[in-house]
């Protein structure tokens, strides 16, 4: 083994120097960082002015970060890279609910409401109602699952993004399920909206000819007692942007049905159930 740096053998000499007695995990994940980052920079031959400018990149990226934004999950959202994670981490069998990005407007301590409670607070949008059953893989019905459901306004934002502008917990509410394990509840027919653009994560995707645009969603995160946590949205089916979703998030199956109602209490209604999966380590 070199001591000495080469371009030939770059990884190895870097890898060589990792000591004896660093976390197996920490040492084989950095391993293969170094290995994939180094064959990046060969497979490119990457110039010294490329790597500067993604060095300002990365600098401007973390300096724009605050309590209220991370740039860096914007990032990774935008590279596909999120997304990749939560499938690898929540791989399920054929007819359970998909997971999807969880999204940085998730707020803890949201208000348990009664089932079939109006969680739009600002008035504004079209009316709709969400309901549906959480059920096992075999259709029965899972009692006190939590359903916890967000989305934007009728304008595009979510309520932290307008504070004093929107109502505290405008679209926003828990639902518990009784032993039918049926949810509903009255919100509005989400529109789409763009990520936040106007930082670095905003300027590459204008250099890469890409919009910053998310389709029409409703949040969901369903935990219940034995089973695996859903995180997961639901998709308006005639949206424009369900094939170029910015952050990737859209799977086939979260595509869920919304219908016009004539003469109901809501303009829209929107079934949808999920199926959970057993949580073994739990169990």
């Amino acid at each position: 083994m070199n001591a000495y740096f080469t371009e030939e053998g770059s990884v190895e000499t870097v890898n060589a120097r990792v000591g004896p007695n660093v976390n197996p995990r920490l040492a084989s994940v950095m391993a293969a960082l170094v290995k994939h980052l180094h064959a990046f920079a060969k497979e490119v031959q990457l110039t010294q002015e490329e790597w500067e400018i993604g060095i300002d990149f990365l600098t401007e990226t973390g300096q724009i970060c605050s309590p209220e934004r991370q740039e860096f999950i914007l990032l990774s959202d935008t590279l596909g890279f999120s997304m990749l994670v939560d499938a690898i981490n929540n791989r399920r069998p054929e007819g359970a609910t998909e997971n999807t990005v969880f999204g940085p407007f998730h707020v803890d301590g949201a208000p348990e409401r009664p089932m079939g409670a109006n969680i739009t607070l600002d008035g504004k949008g079209e009316s709709c109602l969400f309901e549906g059953r959480v059920i096992d893989l075999d259709g029965n019905p899972v009692e006190g699952a939590r359903v916890d459901v967000w989305s934007d306004n009728a304008d595009g934002f979510y309520d932290v993004q307008q504070p004093g502008i929107q109502p505290k917990w405008n679209n926003r509410g828990i639902f518990v399920t009784g032993p039918d394990g049926r949810y509903s509840f009255v919100g509005i027919k989400p529109v789409s909206y763009p990520i936040p653009d106007d930082g670095p994560v905003g300027q590459m995707l204008g250099h890469l000819g890409r919009h910053p645009f998310r389709p029409a969603h409703m949040h969901y995160l369903v935990t219940a007692p034995g089973f695996q946590k859903v995180v997961t949205h639901t998709f308006v089916g005639d949206d424009s942007y369900l094939d170029s979703d910015t952050v990737f998030g859209v799977k086939r199956t979260l595509v869920a049905p919304f219908d016009r109602v004539k003469g109901g209490a809501t303009r829209w209604r929107s079934p949808f159930d999920f199926i959970l999966v057993p949580d073994e380590g739990a169990q």
